[in-house]
C-alpha cells in the first residue's frame, strides 16, 4: 500500500471540512430513532471576527459533542449569530456609509440582513477551520423576522402575565451612549478619586459632609445621620443649607447611614446611588434633576448649567475653595460602576423605561440555580452572588434606533398600552399601525420609539434555534436543551437571562447541563487586548501549525481554568499530530493482509490492550463529567509512552521475521495493532477531528463501512483483568532498565546482550519472554542476580 510520506494539514483541512459538508456528517436528523444530546450553541457576533477567547471556548464545546455523537446520540447543533446589537449597527453604517439613525428602521434591518449574508461565509469560515461540528444548516440571525417574531411573543406574554412594566423611575443610564442600561451591563471599575469634606450651615453652626460628587449639590434633597449616632441627634427635624446653592433640605434619621463613613452624615441627592433610590422613596422626597441625558449639567445647577460632569465637578471644587466652604480633600481609591460596553461611568436618571419583574423572585431564581449541573461546580458561586445582589428589576429598554422595537402602541385619547396581535409579528410600531381600535375607541395612536434590550432576545437562544422546526414532536424532546457551554464572563448576562425567561415562560430550566469555560490570557496572565498589543490570532495560527494543533492546546486546561497562550503548547499538539500519523503509517503497512479473524493473543497483546480499555474507561468518564482536559491527558500519554516508545517496538520482531515466530504471533500483533490504533484515533477525534479523519480514511473507512471516523461508535471497555498489569509494569521496568544500560555505555539499543533475571520475574515474564528477548535483542535470558552483559 503506497502511503503519503508526509501530512499536508492544510490540505487536508481543507479537504475534510468540504466533505463533512457535502456528506452531511454532522447534519441533526429530526427522523432519527437516536436519543437527542442539544446544545444551546452561544452566538457569535458578525462584527468582529474570531478570537482566540472563540477558539479556545469553542473548541472546548466541540469536544463534547463531538463525544456525544459518537456515544450515538442524534446531535442537536446549530449554529447562529448575535446581530442586533450595537457592534453590528457600528459595522454596517461604516461598511455601507450610512447612519442608521436617518433611515427608516425597516430599511436599516433590511440592509443589516442583506450585508450580513454577504459577509457572514467568511465570518462562519473561521469556525469550520477549526473544526467546529454544528449543523451550520440550523441557523439563525437575532436581527431575522424569525428571531424579532419570537421576542416580541416573549415581550407579549411576560406583559399579560403581569410580568412587564412601563414607568417612569430612577434608572441606571449611560451618558455615552444614551440609553437606560441594566443592572447585568455594568461592571465595577476602581478609580482615583477624593472624599471632599463640605460645610452645610445648620442655623450658625457647620456640619461636615464628605462626599466624592460634589457636582451633585444642586440635586440634594436632604441630609441623613444614624439615629444611634450621638453627634447628630440634636439636628433631628432642622434644616441644612446646601452650600454654593444656598437652599434648604430636611435632615433626618435612618439607620442605612454608615457611621463609620466619611464624618457619618451624608447628603441624599437624586441621584446618586441605590440608596438615595431607596430614601427618594421611603421620604417621598422631591426630584431634582441635576444631570442631562447627554451627562451636562441642567439649569438648577446655575452658572454650571451646561458644563460636562467632570468639567462642573472641578469648577465646583473651587469655587468650594474660595468660599471657604471645602475643609479637606482626602485622595481614595473607589469602585464605580462603569458601561461594560463603553466604560463610561453611569448615571442615575429619572425616565419612563420597561421593566421585567424578578427582584421578587430572587429566593426562587437560587433554587432554579442549584437545580442546574454546573460544570465547574464553583462557577454556581457567580451565579448565586449575582443573584443574591440583585436591585433592580431587569430594565429591558434601550433608547436606540436600530435593534428589535417593542410591539407596543400608546393610545393617544386615554393613554392605554396596546400590544401587537401574535399573528401580526414581527411589527415596528414606527411603520405599522394597530388593525383595531382603542378600548376608549379611539384609533390615534402613539408608537414606541425604544428598542429591546438585545440580551431580552439572546435569553431566547433555546427557542430561536428549536423553533425553525415547525414539527411539535421534534421541539418537545429538544427542550430543556442538554447543555448550554459558555464563558464565566457572561453567567450575569446570558445564562441567568436564559434561566429567568425560561422560567417565567415555561415553568423549567433551560437546560439539564452548564459548562463554563475561562479566559484566554497571555503568556504573562494579562487578559489579550489591543491596547497591549498582545493579541495572538487564531486564523495564523492554524495556517501556521493547523487547526488540530490549537484544538490540542485548547484542549490542555481544564473547563472553567483561564488558560495563558503557550505557542510551547500548540508545538507539542502540531508534534503530536506528526507522531500519530508516522506511527498510524507503520501500522498500516503491516495491516494490508489483516481480515480481522479471531486470532489467539500473545500475552503482551492482551496487557496491551487491557491497558487500553483501562484508557478507554476513564476517558470516557472524564468526558462524561465534560473533563476533556483528563482524556487528552490520559491519551497522549498512552500514544507517546506506552503505544509508541514501547509497544510498537516490542513487536516489531514478529511483524518484521513471522518465520521466527510462527504466523499465529504475527496474526496477534496484527489484531492488536488495529484494535489498538483504532481505539486511540477514537479517542483522540473529538480533540483532534482532521488528523484523526485522514487516518481513519487511509485504511479504516472500508474496514469499518462507516463514512468517518466521527460517526464511529465511542470505544466500549472489556473488564480489566488487573493480573496483567503485574506483567506489563514488570515488562516495561525491564525493557526501560536495560535501554538505560545501553545509553550510559554509549551503545545503540540494537546492541546484543545476555540478561538476567530472578526467578520470581521469569515467572511473572514466562508467556512474554520471547518478546521481551526479542526487544531487548537479547542472545539469552538467564535465571539469577539481574545484570545486563555485552
Amino acid at each position: 500500500m503506497e502511503l503519503p510520506k508526509n501530512y499536508d494539514f492544510k490540505q487536508s483541512e481543507e479537504k475534510w471540512i468540504k466533505y463533512w459538508e457535502e456528506e452531511g456528517i454532522y447534519k441533526f436528523d429530526p427522523n432519527s430513532k437516536k436519543p437527542i444530546y442539544s446544545i444551546d450553541t452561544p452566538p457569535p457576533t458578525v462584527s468582529g471576527k474570531m478570537h482566540m477567547g472563540h477558539a479556545s471556548s469553542y473548541s472546548q464545546m466541540d469536544f463534547i459533542a463531538r463525544y456525544k455523537r459518537m456515544k450515538g446520540f442524534n446531535l442537536f447543533y446549530p449554529f447562529g449569530t448575535d446581530d442586533n446589537g450595537l457592534p453590528t449597527e457600528r459595522l454596517i453604517e461604516k461598511e455601507k456609509k450610512v447612519r442608521s439613525v436617518e433611515m427608516d428602521r425597516d430599511d436599516f434591518i433590511k440592509l443589516c440582513l442583506d450585508t450580513l449574508n454577504e459577509i457572514r461565509p467568511g465570518f462562519i469560515k473561521d469556525w469550520k477551520k477549526i473544526g467546529i461540528s454544528c449543523d451550520f444548516k440550523i441557523f439563525y440571525s437575532t436581527i431575522d423576522a424569525h428571531c424579532r417574531k419570537i421576542s416580541q411573543r416573549s415581550f407579549i406574554e411576560l406583559y399579560n402575565m403581569g410580568r412587564e412594566y412601563r414607568m417612569l423611575a430612577p434608572t441606571i443610564w449611560c451618558p455615552e451612549c444614551q440609553t437606560a442600561i441594566a443592572q447585568v451591563d455594568l461592571r465595577d471599575e476602581e478609580k482615583q478619586s477624593h472624599f471632599n469634606d463640605v460645610i452645610f450651615k445648620v442655623d450658625n453652626e457647620d456640619i461636615v459632609i464628605a462626599t466624592t460628587r460634589p457636582e451633585l449639590l444642586p440635586a440634594c434633597v436632604a441630609v441623613f445621620y444614624h439615629p444611634e449616632d450621638n453627634r447628630y441627634k440634636k439636628y433631628k427635624d432642622k434644616k441644612a443649607k446646601v452650600p454654593l446653592f444656598n437652599y434648604e433640605v430636611p435632615i433626618l434619621e435612618d439607620s442605612r447611614v454608615d457611621p463609620e463613613k466619611g464624618t457619618g452624615i451624608v447628603m441624599c441627592c437624586t441621584f446618586g446611588d441605590q440608596t438615595d433610590i431607596e430614601w427618594y422613596k421611603s421620604f417621598n422626597l422631591p426630584l431634582k434633576k441635576a444631570i442631562t441625558k447627554d451627562g451636562r449639567m441642567t439649569e438648577i445647577a446655575k452658572e454650571y448649567k451646561g458644563l460636562k460632569i467632570k468639567d462642573a465637578r472641578k469648577k465646583i471644587i473651587e469655587d468650594l475653595k474660595k468660599n471657604n466652604l471645602l475643609v479637606k480633600q482626602q485622595e481614595i481609591k473607589h469602585t464605580v460602576n462603569v458601561h461594560e460596553r463603553c466604560g463610561t461611568e453611569i448615571e442615575i436618571l429619572e425616565s419612563y423605561q420597561w421593566f421585567i419583574k424578578y427582584l421578587d423572585l430572587r429566593d426562587q431564581l437560587l433554587r432554579y440555580g442549584s437545580e442546574l449541573k454546573w460544570y465547574p461546580e464553583f462557577m454556581r458561586h457567580r451565579y448565586d452572588n449575582w443573584v443574591k445582589g440583585l436591585q433592580w428589576d431587569w430594565c429591558i429598554s434601550r433608547q436606540r434606533h436600530f435593534g428589535i422595537p417593542f410591539p407596543v402602541w400608546y393610545c393617544k385619547n386615554c393613554g392605554e398600552i396596546k400590544l401587537a396581535e401574535e399573528h401580526e409579528l414581527p411589527v415596528d410600531p414606527l411603520t405599522n399601525t394597530p388593525k383595531t381600535q382603542c378600548k376608549c375607541g379611539s384609533i390615534d395612536f402613539e408608537p414606541e420609539k425604544d428598542v429591546l434590550d438585545t440580551w431580552a432576545t439572546s435569553s431566547l437562544t433555546p427557542q430561536l434555534s428549536i423553533e425553525l422546526f415547525k414539527n411539535n414532536e421534534i421541539k418537545s424532546k429538544l427542550f430543556p436543551m442538554n447543555l448550554r457551554p459558555q464563558a464565566h464572563d457572561i453567567i450575569t448576562f446570558w445564562l441567568f437571562n436564559t434561566v429567568v425567561k425560561s422560567r417565567l415562560h415555561y415553568n423549567k430550566n433551560p437546560w439539564h447541563d452548564v459548562s463554563i469555560s475561562g479566559f484566554v490570557l497571555d503568556p504573562h496572565g494579562r487578559k489579550m487586548s489591543k491596547s497591549l498589543g498582545n493579541v495572538v490570532e487564531p486564523q495564523s495560527i492554524v495556517d501556521k501549525y493547523g487547526a488540530d494543533a490549537l484544538r490540542f492546546w485548547a484542549a490542555s486546561v481544564k473547563l472553567g481554568d483561564d488558560i495563558p497562550y503557550q505557542e510551547k503548547e500548540i508545538v507539542t499538539g502540531q508534534k503530536t499530530v506528526v507522531k500519530l500519523w508516522n506511527a498510524s503509517k507503520f501500522c498500516i503497512q503491516h495491516l494490508e493482509d489483516y481480515n480481522k479473524e479471531s486470532v489467539k493473543l500473545e500475552e503482551i497483546d492482551k496487557w496491551l490492550l487491557n491497558r487500553l480499555d483501562y484508557i478507554v474507561k476513564i476517558s470516557t468518564e472524564n468526558f462524561e463529567r465534560y473533563e476533556y482536559s483528563k482524556t487528552k491527558a490520559e491519551t497522549e500519554n498512552f500514544f507517546w509512552n506506552i503505544f509508541c516508545d514501547y509497544y510498537l517496538e516490542i513487536v516489531k520482531d514478529r511483524l518484521y521475521n513471522p518465520d521466527k515466530r510462527g504466523e499465529e504471533s504475527r496474526k496477534s500483533a496484527q489484531y492488536t495493532l488495529y484494535k489498538s490504533l483504532l481505539t486511540i484515533l477514537k479517542l483522540f477525534s473529538p480533540i483532534t477531528p482532521f488528523i484523526t479523519e485522514e487516518i481513519y480514511h487511509l485504511y479504516f473507512n472500508e474496514k469499518e463501512n462507516k463514512k468517518s471516523i466521527h460517526l464511529e461508535t465511542w470505544p466500549f471497555p472489556d473488564k480489566a483483568d488487573t493480573s496483567l498489569d503485574v506483567m506489563g509494569n514488570l515488562f516495561i521496568d525491564v525493557v526501560s532498565r536495560v535501554r538505560k544500560f545501553k545509553t550510559e555505555n554509549q551503545k545503540t539499543l540494537k546492541e546484543s546482550i545476555e540478561l538476567t533475571l530472578p526467578e520470581e520475574e521469569i515467572k511473572i515474564l514466562f508467556n512474554s519472554l520471547e518478546d521481551l528477548k526479542a526487544v531487548t535483542n537479547s542472545r539469552v535470558i538467564k535465571e539469577g542476580k539481574f545484570k545486563i552483559s555485552f
